[in-house]
């Protein structure tokens, strides 16, 4: 039932803020041949006869991607999404049903999220790790998808080349078991934590997959 609420949250968000999103994600490139000096920014593409040229976000580029990514609509519509779906489930039992129990539930999904992307922030400035979304460069469904789905776990540094994200799942990590705090008993535990890392990962490969297959022109908007 979890992975029917992550699915539903990735349709709900492609809806609810695709401008705001795709502003700041799968930012737009122009071709370059010089391809031996940068990554394709293509998984599991061995060669490419171009790639796209890689300019890192400046300092102002990176506080406005978190203000957006936090605080912005697409965050309290996942929160919105997430805090539905747990009241559906009656999860955790313990808040029970009502406007309260909702606003309990959402508050939670809000501050998690808030957490997690305050910490992947944080830890991407100081490592130099892109966070955004690029879109392949190859085409075709089956590689399209799987350049989505990897890409959950990469990241770009400053000269462009993909490596392992450090920054996302450690602050996904993080926020997991940080939210356990305030959880009742009946989610407090490290495996509850540990189930929550994994439908957040989850959720951010699914995002990506709606992202690269969105419309191109909502980037315009």
């Amino acid at each position: 039932m979890r992975t029917l609420g992550v699915i539903a949250l990735g349709l709900l968000l492609h809806n609810v803020a695709p401008a705001q999103i795709n502003n700041l994600d799968t930012p737009s490139a122009t071709e370059s041949a010089d391809s031996d000096a940068r990554r394709t920014g293509v998984v599991g593409s061995a060669a490419a006869t171009t790639a796209p040229e890689y300019t890192p976000m400046t300092s102002s580029e990176r506080w406005r991607y978190y203000i957006l990514s936090a605080f912005g609509p697409g965050a309290i519509a996942r929160a919105a999404a997430v805090g539905g779906i747990s009241q559906w489930k009656d999860n955790p039992k313990e808040w029970g049903g009502g406007g309260e129990a909702y606003g309990e539930r959402f508050g939670t999904a809000f501050a998690e999220h808030i957490i997690r992307k305050t910490l992947e922030a944080g830890s991407s400035a100081a490592l130099h790790q892109d966070t955004r979304y690029f879109r392949s460069t190859d085409s075709g469904f089956f590689k399209r998808t799987k350049h989505a789905v990897v890409s959950a776990f990469l990241v770009r540094n400053e000269a462009g080349a993909e490596q392992f994200a450090y920054t996302r799942i450690g602050a996904a990590a993080g926020a997991s078991f940080i939210s356990r705090i305030w959880q009742p008993r009946s989610e407090d535990t490290s495996g509850d934590a540990a189930v929550n890392f994994g439908i957040t990962m989850a959720a951010y490969a699914g995002w990506n997959v709606v992202k690269e297959f969105a419309p191109r022109h909502l980037k315009k908007h």
